[in-house]
């Protein structure tokens, strides 16, 4: 399959907690199941605040395991340019940064892990299907699915093969490695709990249609969005229906963004939806007031904000209080790239191969950089750096200026 037939197909339908669970489930092995769940809920959500988003790594799509793309961190003011790496085809998914390492994922199927200070191969895998998916870390193993539905983990020092497992559908978004399970998503319609030392199997949750969003955990559940448009919410602990599905206004391949209870997930037709996911409704909707449009990315989310991107050339902030805008920035083409926001900015990588730094804020432009090449996979950010993959396959690392050696 071409790098082309792949994008259409990725394009025409368009990764804490949850380790609480089994803790509390042990603890509290006498108490009603509604105490225990009302307990699991509560840590994580403590859990969560912080969980995933320091400066130390970025060991998933998304950034953290509620999928927020945020981080409290705030990159240097003068950046620059400190390597690059080939890694000889087209990158779409998330680079993560686990220990001193960067690792990303090709469309031809090879994983590469780089050294994060200067640039350097460290190792290499090499599979027979391609990769779409952003490869997702626990500092000790990487775990990637591929285009032949196949999920492998790999040792993240050394890269041996530790296991393998075969779904039936193609994967296209990374996993949440969560207490003693991996959880992926597939083509095939099915979340599916894997275990973490093994590849096992333990249980599935099957959809009505194919799934491309990572999964999002919170509170003891993982949360799906899916293309029979409907917002699904699932037990980590045994993987079924946690609550009845909530109505979309279309399908989305966009994985959901939690903070607390609010759940904010994008559409194809055209929205931006937000949801309590603890009373199971709907909160507000947005939408473009000019010109209707869809959305295939991600959001990025904190408590005081969603920023998100559409196939409009827009980068939107909306107010997670009541869903109006606070601001929008045109950009000279689309971003098929979910926004990062990092402290007082948002990132955004564009299909024209330039990257945005807006000010949070206000929107307002602080910085751009010209890359030979488009972008589809999302910034990552971690020790101060920013690291972003091009559809040529270029790896770029971002730092701080060093001073002027007399």
């Amino acid at each position: 399959m071409s790098f082309s037939e792949r994008s259409l197909r990725r394009n025409f339908c368009r990764p804490g907690a949850g380790c609480l669970q089994g803790i509390v489930n042990k603890v509290f092995a006498g108490a009603g199941r509604a105490i225990v769940s009302a307990l699991v809920t509560v840590v994580s959500l403590l859990f969560l605040s912080t969980s995933g988003r320091g400066s130390d790594s970025w060991l998933m799509d998304r950034g953290d395991l509620a999928a927020t793309g945020a981080i409290e961190q705030t990159l240097p003011d003068e950046l620059e340019e400190l390597w690059r790496f080939e890694a000889g085809d087209a990158v779409e998914g998330s680079a993560i940064v686990v220990n001193q390492s960067v690792i990303v994922a090709t469309v031809d199927g090879k994983l590469h892990s780089i050294s994060l200070q200067n640039g350097q191969s460290e190792w290499k895998q090499e599979t027979e299907a391609g990769f779409l998916a952003s490869p997702t870390s626990d500092s000790k193993m990487v775990v990637i699915g591929d285009l032949d539905g196949i999920v492998r983990a790999f040792d993240v020092t050394s890269g041996e093969l530790l296991w393998s497992h075969e779904t039936d559908g193609e994967i296209n978004a990374g996993a949440a490695l969560v207490d003693d399970l991996v959880l992926v998503t597939s083509q095939d319609g099915s979340l599916y709990g894997l275990d973490r030392k093994s590849g096992e199997r333990r249980w599935t949750y099957t959809t009505g249609d194919q799934i491309r969003c990572r999964p999002t955990v919170v509170g003891g559940r993982t949360f799906l969005g899916g293309c029979d448009g409907s917002l699904h919410s699932v037990s980590v602990v045994d993987g079924t229906k946690a609550a009845e599905p909530m109505p979309l206004d279309g399908p989305t391949g966009s994985t959901p963004a939690v903070v607390g209870a609010m759940a904010v997930l994008p559409t194809h037709g055209g929205s931006v939806l937000a949801f309590d996911w603890e009373a199971g409704k709907q909160l507000w909707s947005y939408s473009d007031p000019e010109r209707g449009q869809e959305y295939r990315t991600s959001a990025a989310m904190t408590k005081d904000i969603v920023v998100v991107a559409s196939q409009n050339r827009q980068v939107v902030a909306i107010d997670p209080k009541d869903g109006h805008a606070l601001w929008s920035t045109p950009l000279r083409r689309r971003s098929d790239s979910s926004p990062v926001i990092a402290g007082d900015d948002v990132w955004v990588a564009a299909t024209d191969g330039r990257l945005y730094r807006l000010g949070l804020v206000d929107g307002k432009e602080k910085w751009q950089y010209e890359i030979k090449g488009g972008f589809l996979a999302s910034p990552a950010i971690a020790q101060g750096r920013l690291i972003v993959a091009t559809d040529a396959g270029t790896v770029i690392c971002f730092g701080g200026k060093e001073p002027a050696k007399s």
